[in-house]
């Protein structure tokens, strides 16, 4: 399942695009695979596709704020405080349309992540890369996109 992760130049924030490569009966998403971009514009608008973008907000915000279970007292009496929360948010999360390789068109997930403490006109380092593929992944995991 392709993901594709793209940073924006000079910006905090990138994109990231997840394409639909398996129907979703779960969201009444059972043929995916178009061979023009306007017959997946059908899709992109129906009440499940809508539903599959409510539920990867939810996913990914939850995802994005997750923190590390608590160190445990038994091994150390440190007092080691927990992870800060990450300081991404979602700025878009919609629908797209997909191309493969192939000419077939599919509906896919597009997102918008913005580092909101991140100074303006400086891209993202590349732990924070780091960590959005990761998001992605576990949020296309979650979604049973895989």
């Amino acid at each position: 399942m392709p993901i594709r992760i793209i940073p924006d130049e000079n910006q905090p924030s990138v994109a990231i695009e997840i394409a639909i490569e398996k129907p979703l009966p779960d969201y009444d998403l059972e043929e995916i695979e178009k061979p023009t971009p306007r017959e997946v514009d059908g899709i992109l608008v129906t009440q499940g596709f809508r539903d599959l973008v409510d539920d990867a907000r939810g996913m990914l915000m939850e995802i994005l704020t997750e923190r590390s279970a608590p160190l445990s007292k038994v091994i150390t009496d440190l007092n080691i405080p927990a992870p800060t929360e990450h300081p991404l948010e979602i700025a878009q999360l919609t629908g797209a349309i997909c191309p493969d390789d192939e000419a077939v068109y599919r509906p896919g997930l597009w997102i918008v992540l913005r580092d909101a403490k991140a100074p303006p006109k400086q891209s993202l380092p590349k732990t924070t890369l780091q960590h959005v593929e990761a998001a992605a992944r576990e949020l296309s995991k979650r979604l049973q996109l895989e």
